[in-house]
């Protein structure tokens, strides 16, 4: 049996800011990160990169501060979006450059983890054949929520005769699937949805696209470059004026508390406010042109931007992917998949589509990939899927104030009357959100300082918050500073609290994550904000919070103008962590 200080779980882009990150702080520290795949890279690890893939973003916007993707090293340009493959291989550069890729166990899968009388944890771990075990005092799951693939049970499958696969195994079945001169179906509306719509179309196949009338709809895909002004879209949702116009629970980290409480809490400050996410919503639709076209018509969004969340996607193919759609390689159908037969898709609509496959873009479990022992811990954890571990009384004062702060939020989208949940698990489904203190740990283990999540935040400025988050929970696992409540539980919530452990800052910090953890499923009903954080334009706010509770100043740029409406980015935080070290010594 092995005994070390640290495991952390997932070699993603959260998992490895973990590694290295903890590693200075802790310089003597004994770490292990365990990875079930054969690579590192998370959702960009080798066996998930199928031919064409792309991020999102840009060149400078998908990168670790103190390690800048150069254009010579990489061959990424300004303006382009970065390959998958490229991802990878800087990925696996960053662990290289720091020298930790010898704390890197491929192959390895945790199974369990038990949770020790001595705060410790025990891991059962698969590696080929064996089963070991290893002893660590510190724990950080950073699997994030899309590392189980969940791929639905269709009626008739058993006679479908063709490939049915999730997106994510694109890869493993390319010679399979892409297949010129063949017709293949898609099923989804998210946007690895559209990128397995656009791979399979550019390689010579016919598809048939199916979107759930039950579901969400398409997902909103907007331009790189976005307003009239024609703004660079990842620069705007980091630009901290434009973040003002977003109402956050935690907004106010941000310093700048009479501007917020003016846009979400005065009658004209909310009429500014919509203004703000009409002219946004309307610049998406025509420059996309929806209205133009019958087929384009099927892909405009359902629901307004302002109700989703890190679901606002961007276009990021090398040719228009609108062109596909409209010369009939691409045929969007809005219709239940009712059932499959022989190469065949069954549509509510009565069509019935000959295929060579079946791609479904339908999500991730909700639950984490490894079992947490002993039975009944998941309550304690504030697992969505177990019984929730905060009292009803203060679930409900969190309701009601959060609708108080911010009363635009109680005038949400009409719902599709249609709806109903893909699967169990899904977001739709999960009883409450997770209970996670500052999205990363469960209450219950605030004393004994052994375990953490990272990557449980949905949002397109993953690098930004997996930095932070990594220097947080490192000084965190080390002592150097407690979590302390910038919200006050009430005196009627406090009084009803049926825990007499549960007093000053923990009672605080218990109602603090309620408001936090509940705020999601009121501001983005149209993404996963019943399930976990999900969210765009606040991801500078939450970054502010974690630096405020560190200790270091969340003002990055100098002078007002520079810090209200100059973006903000990673090179902003660079030598983040030095700053603390020479804070705490």
């Amino acid at each position: 049996m092995e005994s070390v200080d640290l495991v952390v779980v997932g070699a993603g882009w959260s998992g490895l800011a973990a590694v290295k990150t903890y590693r200075e702080v802790n310089l003597e520290s004994n770490v292990l990160l365990l990875e079930a795949a054969s690579s590192v890279g998370g959702v960009w690890a080798q066996d998930r990169l199928y031919r064409g893939l792309k991020s999102n973003n840009m060149l400078g916007t998908y990168e670790y501060s103190d390690f800048p993707m150069d254009e010579e090293t990489f061959g990424v340009k300004q303006g382009q979006h970065i390959p998958g493959e490229i991802v990878h291989k800087y990925l696996v550069a960053y662990a290289e450059h720091f020298k930790f890729l010898d704390r890197i166990r491929l192959n390895h899968r945790v199974e369990s983890a038990e949770h020790n009388l001595d705060g410790s944890w025990r891991l059962t771990v698969a590696h080929e054949e064996e089963s070991l075990v290893i002893e660590t005092k510190k724990l950080i799951v950073a699997t994030g929520i899309t590392s189980q693939a969940y791929l639905p049970t269709f009626k008739g499958q058993e006679t479908f005769g063709a490939p049915l696969i999730h997106c994510r195994d694109m890869l493993k079945y390319e010679d399979e699937v892409f297949k010129s001169g063949e017709r293949v179906t898609v099923f989804g509306g998210t946007k690895s949805a559209w990128d397995a719509a656009y791979a399979c179309a550019t390689a010579g196949m016919k598809v048939d696209w199916v979107i759930r009338e039950s579901g969400h709809g398409p997902c909103w895909m907007a331009p790189p470059y976005v307003t009239p002004l024609k703004k660079w879209l990842e620069k705007l949702v980091t630009t901290r004026f434009l973040t003002w116009f977003s109402p956050c629970i935690w907004g106010e980290a941000d310093g700048y508390t009479r501007v917020r409480s003016f846009l979400h809490g005065t009658w004209l400050g909310r009429k500014i406010v919509d203004a703000f996410w009409s002219v946004l919503a309307d610049d998406v639709v025509q420059l996309n042109g929806y209205d133009k076209h019958p087929e384009m018509k099927k892909l405009k969004p359902w629901i307004s931007p302002f109700w989703i969340a890190s679901s606002l996607s961007i276009l990021n193919y090398p040719t228009d992917f609108f062109d596909l759609v409209k010369d009939g390689t691409i045929k969007v159908h809005v219709a239940e998949l009712e059932h499959l037969a022989d190469h065949s898709v069954h549509l509510s609509t009565g069509e019935d589509l000959p295929t060579s496959a079946l791609i479904c873009s339908t999500g991730w479990r909700c639950t984490p990939n490894l079992k947490f022992l002993p039975e009944g811990i998941d309550r304690e954890l504030g697992f969505p899927w177990s019984t929730d571990p905060l009292g009803d009384k203060m679930v409900q004062a969190a309701d009601a104030e959060i609708l108080r702060r911010f009363p635009r939020l109680t005038d949400p989208p009409q719902p599709n009357p249609k709806f109903h949940p893909l699967n169990d698990e899904s977001e739709a489904a999960a009883p409450h959100p997770f209970r996670l203190a500052r999205f990363m740990i469960p209450l219950s283990t605030l004393k004994d300082r052994s375990l953490a999540f990272m990557g449980i935040p949905m949002t397109i400025n993953t690098t930004l918050i997996a930095q932070a988050q990594a220097l947080w929970i490192s000084a965190y696992f080390s002592g150097d500073f407690t979590p302390t409540s910038t919200e006050r539980c009430p005196p009627a919530v406090r009084a009803a609290s049926d825990s007499k452990k549960e007093e000053g800052n923990e009672l605080d910090l218990a109602w603090e994550t309620t408001l936090h953890s509940e705020f999601g499923k009121y501001r983005y009903p149209g993404g996963f904000g019943k399930r976990n954080p999900d969210f765009v334009f606040d991801a500078i706010p939450y970054v502010d919070l974690m630096l405020r509770d560190l200790g270091l100043s969340p003002e990055r740029k100098s002078g007002f103008l520079a810090r209200a409406f100059q973006p903000y980015g990673v090179e902003d935080y660079k030598g983040l962590v030095d700053e603390w070290k020479a804070r705490s010594t």
